[in-house]
């Protein structure tokens, strides 16, 4: 059994987990992470590192771990990663460096992101005891959005002495690491210590601070900063333009999420937040959003929850672990079926879904099969189809860009914006996952020291 078999086994008695929002991936214990370790192989060429977006040298790491140096595993991933401990928990690995680990073809690559989780969680506190900045060089960039991609520029920056001020929209820092994943999958403590690490090396964050409305892009310029790097990301939900989407008691998940993990609705009426929570609860959609959502509305005391998905089960967008996890809590997941309308009560309130089976033509295609409506009871439906970005900044600063097609923000290959210094990055520009994110922060902060260099 491969150690990834080990740990899933060991956290699957999660009966007790779905009466609330504690973590249940507990990470490798020592001997299970050296174990784990000294299975690489130290390719010469190795692939993994190809499959990393941020390029963390990953052989190197785990050879430290091999011998128990997890200060020096922590300084080789610290170089690329500014985020460790929230990529080794929610980091699609399977489908980046694992994906192309050599052991892959045997179906047992090395679990490279629970090593990763078990540095950084094991070596924190050592390795952020000292500040990793010599010297500042007093030229200001502002960063607005303090979501993957926003915190990660500013990281590569305060690296190389910059004087680096987030500008968050929101009372907390952390975006969608903060509202959209879930406590059960990434404590929040863990964000505050990664971003309090960032705040000893001299990160500033103004919270509470709306760039275009609150101030604008021009107020910042004003204000002599020299660079800006936006990572807002995308909240606008789309809906599937079905008859009675607008009914009560159906949400899209983003609000769904933010009320439950950022405003703790799940405590009403302790909170000022209240949420509704059905009996039958519906999630349309089937990435790892809609797993959030169905798994958090278990939590909550949904009895039944049902993700309903167009394709089969075995093409959701998802991490594996956490479906198994999704399923052991009582998911159920309904492939090949798509809602045609929302039906309602006399009170305008959902009570069930009409859908209709799929089926993939010869051209691997997905067609309606005739005859196949059928009813889905349900008095409650997470819609969990994805977002926009939102155009608020692009629309208040005269000459920013949006592609009219997509609504991203319209960048070059150095993520430059239509504005000379006005930089982008992340879901603003069509990013998806949490480490592409980080991926776009990074080549962002590499082209704002650039840029500087010849302002």
């Amino acid at each position: 059994m491969s150690k990834e078999s080990k740990i899933q086994e060991r956290n699957l008695g999660i009966e007790k987990f779905k009466v609330n929002f504690k973590e249940i991936n507990n990470g490798y214990t020592y001997n299970e992470m050296l174990e784990e370790a000294k299975r690489c192989k130290q390719c010469i060429n190795p692939q993994c590192v190809k499959g990393c977006p941020v390029n963390i040298n990953i052989p190197k790491f785990i050879h430290k771990l091999t011998k128990n140096n997890i200060y020096q595993a922590m300084k080789i991933i610290k170089s690329k990663n500014t985020l460790p401990s929230i990529c080794g928990r929610v980091c699609p690995q399977e489908n980046q460096c694992e994906k192309y680990c050599i052991l892959s073809k045997n179906k047992n690559s090395i679990c490279i992101g629970n090593l990763e989780r078990y540095v950084a969680d094991n070596a924190n506190d050592e390795f952020n005891s000292t500040k990793l900045i010599a010297k500042k060089n007093k030229i200001k960039v502002a960063i607005i959005g303090s979501g993957p991609s926003g915190l990660t520029c500013a990281g590569d920056l305060l690296k190389i002495g910059y004087d680096v001020t987030i500008y968050e929209s929101l009372h907390v820092a952390g975006g969608v690491l903060r509202y959209g994943i879930p406590e059960f999958r990434l404590p929040k403590k863990i964000l505050d210590i990664e971003i309090n690490n960032l705040k000893k090396n001299g990160l500033k964050i103004v919270l509470n601070n709306f760039i275009g409305r609150t101030q604008t892009i021009k107020d910042l310029l004003d204000c002599n900063f020299k660079a800006i790097f936006i990572g807002t990301g995308s909240g606008i939900p789309k809906f599937p333009g079905i008859e009675g989407e607008n009914l009560k008691n159906i949400y899209c998940a983003n609000e769904f999420l933010v009320r439950t993990n950022l405003m703790y609705a799940y405590n009403f009426p302790n909170v000022d937040t209240p949420i509704y929570i059905g009996q039958n609860v519906a999630v349309i959609g089937g990435g790892n959003t809609a797993l959030d959502s169905a798994r958090t509305a278990i939590r909550l005391g949904a009895k039944q929850v049902k993700i309903i998905y167009r394709r089969e089960e075995i093409n959701m967008p998802v991490r594996k672990l956490e479906l198994i996890y999704a399923k052991k809590e009582g998911v159920q997941i309904i492939s090949l079926t798509n809602p045609l309308k929302f039906i309602g009560n006399n009170e305008n309130k959902v009570i069930s879904i009409e859908c209709i089976k799929m089926e993939n033509n010869k051209k691997n295609l997905l067609k309606k099969i005739k005859d196949s409506n059928h009813i889905i009871k349900s008095d409650m439906v997470i819609l969990a189809l994805g977002s926009m970005p939102n155009h608020t900044i692009a629309l208040l600063t005269k000459g920013l860009k949006i592609n009219r097609k997509n609504g991203y923000l319209v960048v070059d290959n150095n993520l430059m914006t239509s504005i000379p210094g006005i930089f982008a990055g992340g879901d603003i520009v069509g990013g998806s996952t949490v480490i592409e994110a980080m991926y776009m922060g990074k080549k962002a902060a590499v082209s704002i020291v650039n840029y500087l260099k010849n302002y």
